[in-house]
């Protein structure tokens, strides 16, 4: 399946390679329609176009979905704690620092993200 060229902004997966940069622990893993960044096997960050990817604790869903630039990635209620960040939301330096320092401060208490299970072809 074809990739869309334009789904991850250069500009802020740079950002993010480099603030993870000194991580022995990150993998980079395409999911959901997001390039996501992985921390010890779990997804912390990633980038949608242009907007930050972030995994909060869900025990704080509410609070950070009130913040401005925020929106959840699963409205429904699916995903507590997932959250798409948009530009404004993360253009100043204060806000990405938040936002990172928010998500990696979680992520040791996060879940596993389960691993992916082989494919496997049936012949007919």
């Amino acid at each position: 399946m074809a990739r869309d060229p334009d789904a991850f902004s250069p500009g802020l997966t740079a950002a993010l390679r480099q603030a993870l940069d000194a991580r022995s622990d990150v993998e980079e893993r395409q999911m959901f329609g997001c390039l996501c960044f992985m921390v010890d096997g779990k997804i912390c960050l990633g980038v949608r176009r242009d907007e930050l990817l972030v995994r909060l604790p869900p025990s704080r869903h509410d609070e950070f979905a009130e913040q401005p630039g925020v929106r959840e990635l699963s409205p429904g209620g699916g995903m507590q704690g997932y959250f798409f960040i948009e530009p404004d939301g993360y253009a100043r330096r204060e806000q990405w620092e938040f936002w990172l320092g928010e998500a990696l401060a979680y992520n040791p208490q996060a879940r596993a993200t389960p691993k992916r299970k082989p494919r496997t072809t049936t012949e007919d």
